[in-house]
């Protein structure tokens, strides 16, 4: 696995430098607790002083991302939701608390890892602790049966290596999907829903700076693998199967 040591907010394209991170206490030696601002609240995150994975970061973009679900919540409302490359679970614990949505976190299999999301849901009032799931892209999916009927993720295309294993990973959950009985709904056209999202359907906000030729390495290896992605707006993207005609609005 790539190690990546660097500022996080020498990765994006915004060029104020603001950050969303109010206050810093200092908890632990391996930990640092941080207030941050997430539209209409404010969460109290327990971040590693230090991962090698980069678990330890809030990147910039979740907050983006964030906004931008504010504005389109009702394409999320009532969705099946797991996250990839979580982190610290903050923008999960923000859906749930804010859009009570049924979300389960993932991320690389480290214990430490879920076990700094538990701690961030309690701290932040999330008394069921969310679902978590210990996956390293690429590997074998421990739940054979997802259903899942989005997925989301916010600037997680930083190790150009594991794009290949993050599409194997994104190809089984989408082509794999399999909704529960209690919850089939059925398919509507869309055709007055100006980006429509089948379910299920992978989308993603990336606002990182990366090279347009390492961009170009992931969403090429989507197609490649049978997948469609389109462009949204925003910086935001669907990945869905290719060809899918179920859409809902």
């Amino acid at each position: 696995m790539d190690i990546a040591l660097f500022s996080p907010s020498s990765l994006f394209a915004d060029p104020d430098g603001s950050s969303s991170e109010e206050e810093r206490i200092e908890t632990h030696d391996n930990f640092v607790e941080r207030k941050h601002q997430f539209p209409g609240t404010e969460l109290l995150i327990r971040e590693f002083s230090f991962h090698q994975l980069n678990a330890n970061l809030l990147w910039p973009g979740t907050f983006a991302f964030a906004e931008w679900l504010v504005q389109h919540r009702p394409k999320i409302e009532g969705r099946r939701v797991l996250e990839l490359g979580s982190g610290t679970g903050a923008l999960a614990i923000f859906l749930a608390k804010s859009f009570q949505l049924d979300i389960t976190t993932s991320d690389y299999d480290d214990v430490e890892i879920e076990e700094n999301i538990a701690h961030n849901c309690r701290i932040n009032g999330v008394t069921s602790v969310l679902p978590h799931i210990r996956h390293s892209w690429g590997d074998v999916f421990p739940i054979s049966d997802p259903d899942w009927d989005l997925i989301i993720a916010s600037d997680i295309l930083l190790y150009v290596k594991q794009y290949g294993n993050l599409i194997k990973s994104l190809s089984f959950l989408l082509k794999s999907y399999k909704p529960k009985a209690s919850k089939e709904v059925a398919c509507t056209t869309g055709h007055n829903d100006q980006f429509p999202l089948i379910r299920p359907t992978f989308l993603m906000s990336w606002r990182r700076r990366i090279g347009k030729e390492d961009e170009s390495i992931f969403f090429s290896g989507c197609k490649e693998a049978g997948l469609e992605v389109v462009h949204i707006g925003s910086r935001v993207y669907t990945i869905s199967l290719r060809g899918d005609a179920c859409e809902f609005s």
